[in-house]
């Protein structure tokens, strides 16, 4: 005799497999009725054949330009907000996943890879930066690289700057979307901080403003992730005072001894210093420019004012680097911004090579990152030295946080990693010589992400969405009784903590049919709607 049917399990059973239909989207109409339906709309820059420059023009992690990867249907690269309103409207009629792309820095490739047939709507025409320095506001469109956010800016005024990141051919939409940590952010908080208004293109299509989305959402754009609430084509910034003297320098120390009692004395200088610093530390067995030692550490050092003020200041709080005036180097503002892009010495006094979108050094690579929340003992940052002696390709980058990062509620914005933390982590490991090394590396990155576990926030284990993980977990990966919102929390609360629960609210409001998404992307909580509804 059969067993009774257990109601719950099947009701269960049944919001799995339905959320997995919307995860997939409608099945996906043929590629030429989609390309008609854009061509119809009046969105001319259409690519759905022979596009693998185009495509691989904004990859910047090699990583996802094997053939064996996914590659999209059609590339879209629209020309104004109205094509990207069409765009969505086309995409989402005829079933094909969207992926938003600017500068294609996604550490996963979320935009672009996907499981499903899908478009790539790639922002990088949307590039225009207007500033106006009398209310010290910039409209930045969504497909502007942070390199021509400097650019303009600094056009227009040598006393103003942008608190973001430092790699100049990151996308300034992906960036914001998932908060933006920067060199100034200790004085004036992320990126996202410092939004005052933006124009989103939703699942419907249609463009909305800061008041016609409402607080809720506008809260959500700024720090939630990218991919998950609708194209971004404008952030709306405000500039910030910037001195017209910045001091910058980069010194290397080398030995496991050496390295081991600096980083140990940098947990509790760097994230205590003045606010007008920034002091980061990388350390590596084959750093850049560090002498062939084995293990090295270079200190990369911003102070927004003169030299010799920031040398009182260090040698006062930090004596055991050493740091000496034939160290440090007076800039403008915007030439710190290049001196800290990785682009070449001779060339940082052109700021014309911050609007160059292309990354010409590109590698494949994999990362994790952590936040540290109590200093670290020197068995623990020698026992981590040791593990990075043992991968010459791997190393980790140490962001201080403290002053204005430690001011803001974990709440202001989805971004939590505020007050009480330290800095935090970026584990890299990065190399040229294509895949067939690549299980090698990975496994080698993640034993030492594990050795660290002691060492770091816990309960949840925090990372930082802008580095996503995908070992974290992900949507393609359904637990079994599992509900959608409850697998999306492996990772969610990890990126953002308890902010996570208002975020899917949000996404439930205003994507319910899960248009935009990505395998970390936040759900809507179909599950809860549906049993509301019995």
């Amino acid at each position: 005799m059969a067993s009774p049917t257990n109601p719950l399990l099947c009701l269960m059973s049944f919001l799995a497999l339905f959320f997995i239909s919307l995860m997939e989207g409608a099945k996906a109409g043929s590629l030429e009725d989609l390309v008609y339906c854009l061509g119809q709309s009046g969105v001319k820059n259409v690519t759905n054949s022979g596009f693998e420059d185009l495509l691989n023009f904004s990859i910047q992690n090699l990583r996802f330009t094997e053939a064996n990867v996914s590659k999209p249907s059609v590339i879209i690269v629209p020309q104004s907000k109205q094509e990207v309103q069409k765009a969505v409207i086309c995409c989402k009629r005829h079933g094909f996943q969207i992926r938003l792309r600017c500068g294609g820095h996604s550490y996963e490739g979320t935009s672009s890879t996907a499981e499903a047939p899908f478009a790539i709507i790639d922002l990088m025409k949307l590039n225009q930066v207007q500033v106006d320095v009398a209310s010290e506001t910039a409209w930045v469109q969504g497909g502007a690289t942070l390199g021509e956010v400097y650019y303009a800016i600094s056009q227009a005024s040598p006393s103003h700057g942008f608190s973001a990141g430092t790699c100049p051919t990151v996308g300034s939409g992906g960036h914001i979307s998932g908060g933006g940590f920067g060199l100034i952010s200790r004085k004036y908080g992320l990126a996202a901080d410092n939004v005052v208004d933006a124009e989103l293109v939703n699942a419907n299509g249609d463009l909305l403003n800061r008041k016609s989305m409402g607080e809720d959402v506008f809260w959500a754009i700024r720090g939630g992730g990218g991919g998950s609430w609708g194209a971004v084509v404008a952030w709306k910034i405000k500039l910030l005072p910037v001195p017209p003297t910045t001091t910058v320098f980069t010194v290397y120390r080398a030995g496991i001894e050496t390295v081991t009692n600096l980083v140990y004395q940098w947990q509790t200088v760097a994230p205590n210093l003045d606010t007008n610093f920034y002091l980061s530390v990388f350390v590596g067995a084959n750093l850049s420019g560090a002498p062939n030692q084995g293990i090295s550490a270079k200190f990369l050092g911003m102070f927004l004012g003169p030299k010799q003020d920031m040398l009182n200041a260090i040698t006062s709080k930090f004596p055991g680097l050493g740091i000496k005036p034939q160290d440090c180097q007076e800039v403008t503002w915007i030439q710190s911004i290049l001196y800290f892009s990785g682009i070449e010495t001779s060339k940082i006094h052109d700021k014309e090579n911050l609007r160059d979108r292309y990354l010409s050094d590109k590698n494949y690579f994999f990362a994790k990152s952590d936040y540290v929340r109590n200093i670290i003992p020197r068995s623990g940052i020698l026992g981590a030295c040791r593990i990075l002696e043992q991968e010459p390709k791997g190393y980790i980058i140490m962001d201080p946080y403290g002053g204005k990062m430690a001011e803001i509620r974990a709440d202001s914005l989805p971004f939590p990693h505020r007050t009480g933390n330290l800095y935090d982590i970026q584990y890299l490991v990065a190399w040229y010589d294509g895949t067939s090394n690549k299980e090698k590396y990975l496994s080698w990155l993640r034993k030492f992400y594990a050795y660290m576990t002691p060492y770091v926030s816990q309960n949840p284990r925090a990372a930082y969405v802008n580095y996503m993980d995908f070992d974290l977990g992900t949507a393609n990966h359904l637990l079994n009784g599992s509900s959608p919102v409850e697998t999306a929390s492996q990772w969610g609360k990890r990126y953002f903590l308890d902010n996570f629960e208002r975020l899917v609210q949000i996404k439930t409001h205003i994507d319910p049919d899960n248009v935009f998404q990505n395998p970390q992307s936040i759900p809507p909580n179909v599950a809860s709607e549906f049993v509301d509804s019995l």
